[in-house]
């Protein structure tokens, strides 16, 4: 059973958490405000000014034409990437505002990395840690600002807006890299390869007593050494020590019904996802949500407490976390068939201790019709189940290497944001290669600017196929074997073809006319008579389809040798005789 400690409201007073006034931030000045970009950004820049052991430099560009700075707390002012692996530190990535009207962790991580630099005893805890920090994500979404785009929010003041400049939300984009955000975000996350991810959030849904709960990647996920750590060792300690604090957390309250009380399921954290997207590759993504109806300074300290916390046990864990999840990339290495989609296992629940608040119904003053709320007059403690327990529901044979297509640079782009290392053929090659016809797909309309396909039904076929000099090959014996599978094989939740990067296969190119192609049909079926019999078999079990001629023509014409064969046939090919390739 996973304990949860009893609440404890702070009534603390938030007071500045620093003596030098020329570092206050605009929080510690005026506690129902938030910084803005421009505010956060100086800030930084007056820290790295001060001190050697903060560099912060820019990355890239983002939707508003912003660059993406990041922020890197070095205890021995080393910055290079090489050199602090070598030393065997442990990288704790913190991302803050990829929701800027969930300003929490901007505050809350200056005022953090200003202590560890400011305050001599911090500073014990960075010597197996270095913190790498985006103090400003969304910055479309931050220049947007406004005090009314969160309803149900309880402070600040003033704040960001959720979309950013492409009105895109960037927790929904770390695959498809529609943002020139994410895009700069895959690059640097890339770069830097944490073990450790913190994704700062608030979070609306049911009422409750507690004001951080928290996402974890989810843990089967992450496989059984990495996932086993997480789920029995780490994530304890960490709820433990929060409620030492006085901030005791629950898991994420995602409630299957309208209410946490008969228990909550565990997130389905797909790849679009900040932990999702972590979890394929082998990082421990952690994304604290407090909670919307708490005053903002609660939640602004609630969340310092959970880095605080997160920051000295990874620096005293630093060679477990890295051991551990050096394994899990070794251990997909030699995986042979891989999960591709997860889905909960309904007949395994933990029991969770609960703080919530007694769920009732009364008539609504607005449509007469019953309505929910939440009674703080009736505070309750209970014991209830928690699902948090997947299996994977797809699995694949993973091939000795795939073959995509140059045609396909953006597909290949983001391959190489996120480390796939690549070979190009050196001329046209006819390889024998296993390729899927895609017979059936459901999509999702109007999503995030695609119409996400899901529900993939496919056909896989052996056949000879040339590719071209200049094609890329990718093996996957390499440490993105994870990436590189849920991103390429069609059915995964967020693969490529997912999100419409191959939509060109899904129509046809060329046709016929149907007073010429008649006569070529009819033709057609006396020289084959089992397609006559096919034909004939379909309009007596589908009425429609027999009083429809185009559909009749089409089904004879997909029968021909006019039929285009690469109509539905998904163009990256997956090699199983490495043999075949040659040399590059």
């Amino acid at each position: 059973m996973l304990k949860v400690f009893t609440l404890l409201i702070s009534a603390i007073p938030v007071i500045a958490f620093t003596q030098n006034t020329e570092l206050l931030t605009p929080f510690e000045k005026d506690q129902n405000t938030t910084a803005t970009y421009l505010e956060a950004i100086d800030f930084y820049k007056r820290l790295a000014a001060k001190h050697s052991q903060l560099q912060l430099t820019e990355w890239g560009t983002t939707d508003a034409g912003h660059p993406i700075h990041v922020a890197v707390l070095s205890k021995n002012g080393n910055f290079d990437k090489e050199k602090i692996q070598s030393q065997n530190k442990c990288v704790l990535f913190i991302n803050n505002a990829i929701h800027p009207g969930e300003p929490e962790g901007v505050d809350a991580t200056m005022m953090l990395v200003r202590d560890y630099l400011e305050k001599p005893a911090l500073q014990s805890h960075l010597e197996n840690a270095v913190l790498v920090v985006i103090p400003f994500y969304n910055i479309g979404g931050g220049l947007n600002r406004g005090g009314h785009s969160r309803a149900n929010q309880n402070g600040p003041d003033e704040y960001g807006f959720r979309g950013n400049a492409k009105n895109l939300d960037l927790n929904r984009d770390f695959i498809k890299c529609d943002s020139k955000n994410a895009q700069t975000f895959n690059q640097v996350f890339n770069h830097w390869q944490p073990d450790v991810f913190i994704d700062n959030h608030t979070s609306n849904g049911a009422d409750y007593q507690y004001t951080l709960t928290m996402l974890t990647t989810q843990e089967d996920k992450l496989g059984p050494v990495l996932g086993k750590y997480v789920r029995d060792e780490f994530l304890p300690v960490l709820y433990q020590k929060m409620a030492d604090r006085d901030w005791e957390m629950t898991p994420y309250v995602n409630v299957w019904g309208n209410t946490p009380d008969k228990g909550i399921p565990g997130f389905n954290d797909s790849p679009r996802y900040g932990s999702g997207f972590g979890a394929i590759h082998h990082c421990i993504s952690f994304v604290p949500e407090t909670h919307m109806l708490k005053p903002y300074p609660d939640r602004l300290r609630a969340t310092y407490t959970f880095m605080d916390v997160v920051i000295k046990e990874v620096n005293a864990r630093a060679n477990e976390i890295i051991g551990k999840r050096q394994k899990a990339i070794e251990n997909y290495r030699a995986k042979t068939n891989i999960p591709i989609d997860w889905e909960i296992d309904r007949t395994k629940a933990d029991t969770i201790v609960f703080n919530g608040y007694e769920a009732k119904y009364k008539p609504s003053e607005v449509t007469g019709l019953d309505r929910l709320w939440y009674d703080r007059s009736a505070p309750y403690q209970k014991e209830i189940p928690y699902w948090n327990h997947f299996t994977p529901s797809i699995e694949i044979k993973k091939p000795t290497a795939y073959v995509i297509p140059q045609a396909y640079s953006a597909v290949i782009e983001r391959l190489k944001w996120n480390g796939v290392e690549m070979k190009r053929l050196r001329e046209d090659q006819n390889l024998e290669v296993e390729l899927y016809y895609i017979n059936d797909y459901k999509d999702r309309p109007a999503y995030e600017g695609h119409y996400l396909h899901h529900h993939v039904e496919m056909e896989k076929k052996i056949l000879k196929r040339t590719y071209h000099k200049g094609d890329y090959v990718i093996f996957t014996d390499q440490p993105a074997v994870r990436y590189i599978v849920e991103t390429l094989e069609p059915q995964a939740p967020d693969s490529y073809f997912a999100w419409n990067f191959f939509d060109g296969i899904l129509g046809q190119k060329e046709g016929f006319s149907a007073y010429v192609f008649e006569d070529m049909a009819a033709e057609f079926l006396k020289d084959n008579p089992a397609v006559r019999a096919e034909l004939e078999s379909k309009k007596q079990a589908d009425p429609k389809f027999a009083k429809n001629m185009w559909a009749q023509l089409g089904f004879v014409y997909s029968k021909t040798p006019h039929y285009e064969p690469t109509h539905n046939l998904y163009p990256v090919g997956r090699v199983t005789d490495k043999s075949q390739l040659g040399n590059f």
